[in-house]
C-alpha cells in the first residue's frame, strides 16, 4: 500500500510522543507501552502483508519492543530530564533505522535475517543494558524480591536470545539448547552479582558486558568461525572492560 512508506516514521515519532506523555502522565506509563508495541505490531502487519512473504509476525516484533519497554523502564529511574530526553531520542533513532531497514528489506525481496544482524545485535545490547539495569534499580528503590526480578530478567533474557538465533536462521530446536543455557547462566551471573554494592546502572553495565562476550562467542560459533583469535579477543575486551568498570565506579 502507498502509505506504507510513511509507516518507517510514523512509528519512531508516535511511540517518542507516548514517551513525553509519560512525563505529564507517569501512572499511564503502562498503557502508554501498550499503545506503542499495538503500533509497532500494526506497521509489522503492513509491511508483511505489503511484501506477500510468509513471516512470523513475532520474530519482527521482538526487537523493537523490548527495546521500547527497556528505555521506558530504564527512564523511570533517572532523575536528569536532560538524560531521560536523550533516551527518548535514542528511541526515536533506533526505531527510525529499524522499521526503515524493515520496509526497504522486505520491498526489495532480501533475506530479513541477514540484513538486520548489525541492528540487532546493537539492539539487543542496548535492550540487555536497559532491562538489566531496570531490574536492579527495582530492587534497590522498591526492596523487590530478587528470586522475581530475576523471573523476569530470565524471561527476557530468553526473548533476546532467541531474537539472536532467528536471526542468524537457527532451528528452533537446536536454538532452545542456547535460549536455556545461556538464559540459565547470565541469571546465575546477574543475582551473584546483585549482592555488589554498586548503583544499579553500573551492575547494569557489567552484565551487559557479560551478555556482550557470551553471545559475541556463541554467534561465531553458529557461523562456524569460532577460533582462538576470536574466543582471546572477547575475553580481553570483556573482562577488562568489566575491570575499568569496578575501578571506576563508586562503590556504596
Amino acid at each position: 500500500m502507498r502509505y506504507n512508506r510513511f509507516l518507517p516514521l510514523l512509528a519512531p515519532v508516535l511511540s517518542t510522543i507516548f514517551l513525553e506523555s509519560f512525563l505529564f502522565w507517569p501512572n499511564l506509563l503502562y498503557v502508554f507501552v501498550i499503545l506503542a508495541i499495538l503500533l509497532f505490531f500494526f506497521v509489522i502487519s503492513q509491511f508483511i502483508k505489503a511484501s506477500g512473504q510468509e513471516i512470523g509476525w513475532w520474530n519482527l516484533l521482538i526487537l523493537p519492543s523490548l527495546f521500547y519497554i527497556g528505555l521506558a523502564l530504564f527512564s523511570t529511574m533517572i532523575t536528569s530530564r536532560v538524560i531521560i530526553q536523550a533516551l527518548f531520542i535514542a528511541n526515536l533513532v533506533f526505531i527510525y533505522f529499524y522499521f526503515r531497514s524493515l520496509y526497504y528489506i522486505l520491498k526489495t525481496d532480501k533475506q530479513i535475517q541477514h540484513s538486520l544482524d548489525n541492528l540487532s545485535a546493537y539492539g539487543n545490547f542496548l535492550i540487555f543494558y536497559f532491562i538489566a539495569s531496570s531490574i536492579y534499580g527495582l530492587q534497590s528503590f522498591l526492596n523487590f524480591p530478587v528470586w522475581i526480578l530475576m523471573i523476569f530478567l530470565l524471561l527476557a533474557i530468553a526473548l533476546i536470545v532467541y531474537q539472536v538465533t532467528w536471526v542468524n536462521k537457527v532451528v528452533f530446536s537446536i536454538a532452545l539448547f542456547y535460549i536455556l543455557i545461556i538464559s540459565l547462566v547470565l541469571v546465575e551471573l546477574a543475582w551473584s552479582i546483585s549482592f555488589l554494592p554498586l548503583s544499579f546502572h553500573i551492575l547494569g553495565l557489567i552484565m551487559a558486558v557479560f551478555y556482550y562476550m557470551l553471545i559475541g562467542l556463541v554467534r561465531f560459533y553458529l557461523r562456524e568461525k569460532l577460533d582462538k583469535n576470536t574466543i582471546k579477543l572477547y575475553l580481553i575486551f570483556g573482562f577488562s572492560s568489566i575491570l575499568l568498570v569496578l575501578l571506576t565506579a563508586i562503590w556504596m
